[in-house]
């Protein structure tokens, strides 16, 4: 079994986990982001979802999925806690959400979020934080996730 202290890496953010999907990998449902809302709530289950990732918890990308889909963050946390298996976890998500998911929607929202004027002071912000402040290829939210994460170099 791999332990967390593994899988963490201190940022200029706070711990950095290296194992979570980025917000671009899809769900089977073909909604982006569900896998990493998926895994952040296995860890916060096991008590190791780190501070730095507990303060966005069920907010942010995670509270505007649930948004999307109008469900509420406890109900897709209590069917992972109950599910005995991917197969079980996807059928219990399928009853759980809509039948339209408008995934194109959605979708799109991960892709962009972060690019209209109203975000942009608060992405060029954090990319600071980052140390990235002079990388106009991480254009969206999504994009300095998967930077502080590692995924890009």
């Amino acid at each position: 079994m791999t332990n967390i202290d593994d899988q963490l890496i201190e940022g200029p953010t706070g711990a950095i986990l290296r194992d979570l999907p980025s917000p671009y990998q899809s769900h089977p449902s073909g909604l982006l982001h569900l896998p990493r809302f998926i895994g952040k709530i296995r860890k916060h289950l096991k008590e190791g979802l780190p501070k730095s990732y507990q303060r966005n918890f069920t907010k942010g990308f995670d509270g505007f999925l649930c948004l999307h889909l109008g469900v509420e963050p406890s109900d897709i946390i209590e069917c992972v806690r109950i599910s005995n298996s991917e197969e079980e976890l996807n059928s219990k998500l399928k009853e759980l959400f809509p039948a339209e998911l408008n995934c194109h929607v959605w979708n799109r929202k991960v892709v962009q979020m972060g690019m209209s004027d109203m975000a942009l002071e608060k992405l060029e912000e954090i990319k600071s934080d980052l140390g990235a402040k002079n990388r106009p290829d991480l254009r969206s939210f999504a994009d300095v996730i998967d930077y502080d994460e590692g995924r890009i170099d």
